[in-house]
């Protein structure tokens, strides 16, 4: 037995490596579109300008960096914090199982009706749809609905005399929970001016969870999706179903 342990020694170098792949691959897909995962990204260039530093010979960058690198789990904690508890919450937690393709492809249909009828009237809207991670932080001060989405909801939702057509409707596991949410607003100085609170809002929500938000300007009664601290504008019917297919379906249409 001790022979063969000895021998297979690749074997579990192999599997070491295996591991600690596959749990970084794990935190890449939890992170992915969000504020973290450009940090990630940061933090990934760093290392190479450390590593390249160090072939180089340029003492002062990589002592700088070996210093940032010492501290790296204090500074990692402070500014995951958010995160790393959403991360829990979706690990710990027993998730509902999410629609089937048949009722994911009604609820899309739904969607695109309620916002294509909003935009027509240019009455403004803002539906957030979940996605992996929860937005519990998100709909804990808005009203109940725990309702099946429908365009007709939707729509009496975001009519002007409504007294929850300011804030936004979430959606959880294919059915509307919640309405009246207050979203929180992206802060980047770069977002065309042009954008108001509703398209501020959407992309501010994006940027720190993987969920996608459709937005109809009262303005212009354009429609626009936001993800990943993005936006895509002025869709149309054809086009924002399109777009919700393709960002839905890994959660609603396997």
């Amino acid at each position: 037995m001790t022979d063969f342990l000895q021998n297979s020694g690749w074997l579990f170098d192999l599997l070491d490596v295996a591991v600690v792949a596959y749990l970084v691959y794990q935190f890449l897909l939890l992170v992915k579109g969000t504020v973290t995962f450009r940090v990630v990204v940061v933090l990934g260039c760093l290392f190479l300008l450390y590593a390249a530093s160090h072939v180089t010979g340029l003492k002062t960058v990589s002592w700088v960096l070996s210093n940032v690198f010492g501290s790296l789990i204090i500074l990692l904690a402070i500014i995951f914090q958010h995160d790393l508890r959403r991360a829990l919450v979706v690990i710990s937690r027993k998730a509902a199982a999410p629609a089937g393709k048949g009722e994911g492809l009604e609820v899309i249909e739904e969607l695109v009706t309620a916002s294509e009828s909003l935009a027509t009237r240019s009455i403004g809207a803002l539906i957030v749809i979940e996605r992996e991670m929860p937005l519990d932080a998100y709909s804990a001060v808005g009203t109940e609905i725990d309702a099946k989405v429908t365009s007709e909801l939707l729509t009496s939702i975001f009519l002007p005399y409504s007294p929850i057509h300011d804030g936004a409707v979430i959606i959880q596991r294919g059915k509307i929970t919640k309405a009246g949410c207050f979203l929180p607003l992206a802060q980047d100085p770069e977002i065309s001016k042009s954008l108001g609170t509703r398209h501020r809002a959407a992309i501010g929500l994006s940027e720190v969870v993987d969920a996608v938000v459709i937005v109809v300007s009262e303005e212009t009664g354009r429609i626009a999706v936001a993800i990943g601290g993005g936006i895509i504008r002025d869709l149309d019917a054809a086009g924002l179903r399109k777009v919700l297919k393709r960002l839905l379906e890994s959660r609603w249409l396997q």
